[in-house]
């Protein structure tokens, strides 16, 4: 199994910045894309940032030329660096990874538990 631990959330101000943080651990054979969705209050769940094992990257357009995604192989760890923040960016940020964990013949999608994102003055 694969477990997935986010931090870095917290209350800021509009305009300013946060990084979030997602780390994986357990029996994992291999980690293909790694993601950051959000979810606000009576709104649905939405891709925020992606990033493939190679290196490729998806965002919303909401977030583009604000947010940064981007991943360290080496330690199985995920980062969303968020900048120019607004009050429309208030949500639940959950850590979202495709992998592939010893024991399994195919990949399965694992979630972490959330952390809260809040802007406001």
């Amino acid at each position: 199994q694969v477990q997935l631990v986010e931090s870095g959330g917290g209350l800021v101000q509009p305009g300013g910045s946060l990084r979030l943080s997602c780390a994986a651990s357990g029996s994992i054979v291999s980690i293909n894309t790694m993601n950051w969705y959000r979810q606000a209050p009576g709104k649905q769940r939405e891709l925020v940032a992606g990033i493939t094992s190679g290196g490729s990257t998806n965002y919303a357009d909401s977030v583009k030329g604000r947010f940064t995604i981007s991943r360290d192989n080496a330690k199985n760890t995920v980062y969303l660096e968020s900048n120019s923040l607004k009050p429309e960016d208030t949500a639940v940020y959950y850590c979202h990874v495709v992998a592939l964990a010893r024991g399994w013949g195919i990949q399965r999608n694992y979630w972490g538990q959330g952390t809260q994102v809040t802007v406001s003055s």
